[in-house]
């Protein structure tokens, strides 16, 4: 994988990632489409708003519909009609969230179907094959992925598991491609020792990115920044770090700095479909009473196409008559949000006065509207 470092301050950086179909300005943020389709806005619609990669799951694309059927599409890219990159996840955490594990062994997990309720057995193997199926341009390794515990024993157990399918992951992906790429997705809880001797194992195993996995699951926030400082000083330089599922705006902020590149997170697209919208002055509950006759946008200094075009009065109605146009024009301009969170990450970073914009977004972003 080619991962170009333009600019440093500190531990944060700047760079670009080279994919077969598009480069990644980072640090980025991928919104989440888990099921072949971003919730409430075209793809067009996301390529205006700037994004430059988006995340698919590839265990419920296969719950969902037949991987044949997108595979005669000519694989995701053309099936959605989506010319840049597209990283899928292997489905480690979902199947977790479903809580409708049957059994889990050093092989393989068996869990009950949630749409049918028919068995299903997942394993490192069938989920490469499936996002190689896919054509995503980043696959991820099948991994075990636990809520936040402090019983040791479970966690390591756990964790070597998780390393031993990230073998099984790589070796199956260089036996079927050679033109995609594949990240290791690291583990152990809040135990340090235990992170430590993941991410010792999987940089063994060599993979083209490391992504940080297991957190934002229930652990205290402290653990949390602890534990991505710390992995991100043992990363190499040289690869790619994703942190997986987390992505509040302070906490995109604050792990950027520790050195994070890549985030997805549902929480622009579900806060947007149910009334919560950010803006540079902190979140507006778009439903309260209070906007009714508001006749401002949502925040007058940004260009998204909401913004531009409706007050805040217009999406207050919307939203009490659970108009799917409300939907939209919330989820562009949280997207949006989002975009532009970043790329003003990536100038600050570039012109050295990062430390700089923290102070000023905790300054504005704390006068939050509920």
């Amino acid at each position: 994988m080619k991962f170009k470092i333009y600019k440093k301050f500190k531990n944060a950086r700047c760079g670009y990632i080279f994919l077969k179909n598009g480069i990644v300005k980072t640090p980025a943020f991928m919104p989440v489409g888990t099921y072949g389709f971003i919730k409430s806005i075209s793809l067009n619609e996301l390529k205006e708003i700037g994004s430059d990669m988006i995340l698919n799951n590839a265990l419920h694309m296969y719950l969902n519909c037949d991987i044949k059927m997108i595979e005669s599409n000519g694989g995701l890219h053309n099936f959605m009609k989506w010319k840049k990159p597209i990283i899928t996840d292997s489905g480690g955490f979902q199947i977790f969230s479903l809580k409708k594990i049957i059994n889990i062994d050093n092989k393989k997990i068996i869990f009950y179907n949630p749409i049918n309720g028919k068995i299903v057995s997942m394993d490192p193997k069938k989920s490469i094959y499936i996002q190689y199926i896919l054509g995503s341009d980043i696959s991820m390794v099948f991994d075990e992925c636990i809520y936040y515990t402090l019983n040791y024993d479970k966690v390591y157990n756990s964790m070597k598991k998780s390393i031993n399918w990230s073998l099984i992951s790589k070796e199956y992906f260089n036996n079927i491609n050679n033109s995609n790429y594949l990240f290791g997705i690291l583990q152990g809880g809040v135990f340090q020792n235990l992170r430590d001797i993941s991410i010792k194992e999987n940089i063994k195993i060599d993979f083209d990115g490391y992504a940080i996995g297991g957190l934002s699951v229930g652990e205290p926030k402290e653990d949390m920044y602890r534990i991505i400082k710390n992995t991100c000083l043992q990363i190499p330089e040289n690869k790619p770090r994703y942190l997986m599922g987390v992505g509040t705006p302070i906490d995109i902020i604050n792990s950027v700095y520790f050195g994070i590149d890549l985030f997805d997170c549902v929480i622009p697209t579900r806060n947007a479909r149910n009334g919560y919208l950010f803006t540079n002055n902190g979140i507006i509950r778009i439903r309260n009473v209070i906007y009714k006759n508001n006749i401002n946008p949502l925040d007058i200094n940004c260009l998204c196409y909401t913004c531009k075009n409706y007050s805040c009065s217009y999406l207050h109605y919307l939203d009490k008559r659970k108009e799917s146009l409300g939907l939209r024009l919330n989820t562009i301009h949280n997207l949006y949000f989002y975009e532009n969170l970043m790329s003003n990450i990536r100038y600050a970073i570039y012109k050295n006065k990062f430390e700089n914009f923290i102070k000023n977004f905790y300054k504005k972003f704390n006068n939050i509207n509920l």
